[in-house]
C-alpha cells in the first residue's frame, strides 16, 4: 500500500466464531470496516455479519488476529475492533500521518508503518507502544515480519529496503534501490522475499540477500501473496491473477478474476482447501478455489522435421506434468497460426506457442462463492 489514493481495501480471515466459519473482513474508501461470515462448505455464500464506521477518513491499511481486527486510516489513526464482541475496542494514536502498514505477530504483536517514516511496535495486550523506529527518511510504503519473528523487512519513499532486528528493536542491514518500492513480502518459510518496485518483482533468498531472479508484468502491481514458498500470485492494474513460480520465475496460469483493477489479494488454506480471495474497483469481493496438484507445466524439449512429400513440417516436443507426474508427451506440429491445442479431459485449451514453457490459463479456477455487490472502490 502506498498512500491514499493507492490504498487497498485489506482482506483477512478472521476469528471463526462457529465451526467451520469464518470472518472475511474488508475496508473501502467510505470509512467502513464490513465483515462477512463465511461458512465452509459446498456454497460458500458469505453473509453480511457488521459494519463499523471506524475512520473520519478512508481505510488505507487491514490486518486481523485470532481476536482483533485494526484499520488504519488517512486521518492517522489506528482503530482497535473486537471481533468476539463485536464493539470497538479503542484507538492507537502515535502516528502523524496516514497508516500504510498494518501486520500482527501471532496474538501477541502487532507492528505498524505510517507516511510519518515511523514503525511502531505494538504489545496487543495492553495495547501499549513497546517502540517507535524512525525507520525511513521517507514515507515507510510496506512492512513484513520473518516467520520467526524475530526480522522484519520494510521499504520506503527513500529508496530503501531495511531489515530489522526485532529482538533488540534496531537496523540490521541497509540496502539502496535504485527506485521506490512499494511492496515487500517474506515467504512463508522465510527462506527468500520479494520486493515489488512499479510492475516489477524482484525475488531474494535470505542466505545471500541478493535477487534470485526478477518478474516483470505489462501493469503495475498492486498486491502479491505467497501461496506456498515457491509459488506467488501477483495482481495489479488490469483484471488477472497471474502464479508465477519463484525459482525459475515463469507464469504458471492466470486468471480473469475482475471487470476492472485488482486492488488485493489474499489467500489461505482451510482442511486441506487452497483459497484466494480477491478485491477489486468494480465493488466485488470474491473467492476462489486453487487445485494446485493441476497446474500444468509446460516443458519444451527439443525440436524435429518430419518430412512429408514436399514439406518440411516442424514439430515440437513437449511434455507436460500433472500434480508434479509427467501426464503425457508428444511430438506436435507447430500451426502458422502459432496456436496449440491442447485437450485434457475433455476440454481443449489453447495456447500461444510464444508462452511455451510458459502456459497460461489451464490451471482450473472456480469461484467457490457467489460474489456480493459492496460499496465503492475507487
Amino acid at each position: 500500500m502506498e498512500g491514499p489514493q493507492a490504498s487497498p481495501p485489506s482482506l483477512g480471515e478472521g476469528a471463526p466464531g462457529r465451526a467451520r466459519q469464518m470472518e472475511l473482513v474488508g475496508g473501502c474508501y467510505e470509512q467502513i470496516l464490513f465483515g462477512f461470515a463465511v461458512r465452509q462448505g459446498e456454497n460458500w455464500t458469505p453473509i453480511p455479519d457488521f459494519t463499523h464506521h471506524a475512520h473520519t477518513a478512508s481505510l488505507s491499511a487491514v490486518a486481523v488476529n485470532n481476536r482483533y481486527v485494526v484499520t488504519g486510516s488517512r486521518d492517522e489513526t489506528i482503530q482497535i475492533y473486537d471481533m468476539k464482541k463485536k464493539i470497538e475496542h479503542g484507538a492507537l494514536l502515535h502516528h502523524n500521518g496516514t497508516i500504510t502498514c498494518l501486520e500482527f505477530y501471532g496474538n501477541a504483536h502487532l507492528l505498524s508503518g505510517a507516511e510519518d517514516g515511523l514503525i511502531c511496535i505494538w504489545d496487543t495486550k495492553r495495547w501499549e507502544c513497546l517502540k517507535s523506529i524512525k525507520a525511513h527518511k521517507g514515507h515507510v510504503t510496506s512492512l513484513s515480519i520473518h516467520p520467526s519473528g524475530k526480522l522484519a523487512l520494510s521499504v520506503g519513499t527513500d529508496k530503501t529496503l531495511r531489515t530489522w532486528n526485532l529482538v533488540e528493536g534496531r537496523s540490521a542491514f541497509i540496502k539502496n534501490l535504485k527506485q521506490n518500492a512499494h511492496i515487500v513480502k517474506w515467504s512463508p518459510s522465510g527462506e527468500k522475499y520479494v520486493v515489488v518496485i512499479t510492475n516489477k518483482v524482484d525475488v531474494y533468498k535470505l542466505e545471500t540477500a541478493s535477487v534470485s531472479g526478477s518478474i516483470t508484468t505489462e501493469k503495475r502491481i498492486s498486491s502479491v501473496r505467497f501461496i506456498t514458498d515457491s509459488v506467488l500470485a501477483i495482481a495489479g492494474d488490469d483484471e488477472v491473477i497471474r502464479l508465477y513460480d519463484c525459482d525459475s520465475q515463469k507464469c504458471l496460469c492466470e486468471f480473469k478474476a475482475h471487470e476492472n483493477r485488482i486492488k488485493d489479494i489474499y489467500s489461505f488454506e482451510k482442511e486441506g482447501l487452497q483459497v484466494i480471495v480477491t478485491a477489486s474497483s468494480d465493488g466485488y469481493i470474491k473467492l476462489w478455489s486453487l487445485e494446485l496438484d493441476k497446474v500444468f507445466l509446460g516443458v519444451f524439449l527439443g525440436w524435429e522435421s518430419v518430412k512429408n512429400q514436399d514439406d518440411v513440417i516442424p514439430l515440437l516436443y513437449i511434455a507436460f506434468a500433472y500434480g508434479g507426474n509427467p501426464l503425457f508427451h508428444n511430438l506436435v506440429p507447430m500451426p502458422a497460426n502459432g496456436k496449440i491445442l491442447i485437450s485434457q479431459g475433455g476440454n481443449q485449451h489453447q495456447v500461444t506457442w510464444s508462452h511455451v514453457p510458459v502456459i497460461a490459463a489451464i490451471t482450473r479456477m472456480l469461484s467457490v462463492a457467489s460474489s456480493r455487490r459492496l460499496p465503492r472502490w475507487r
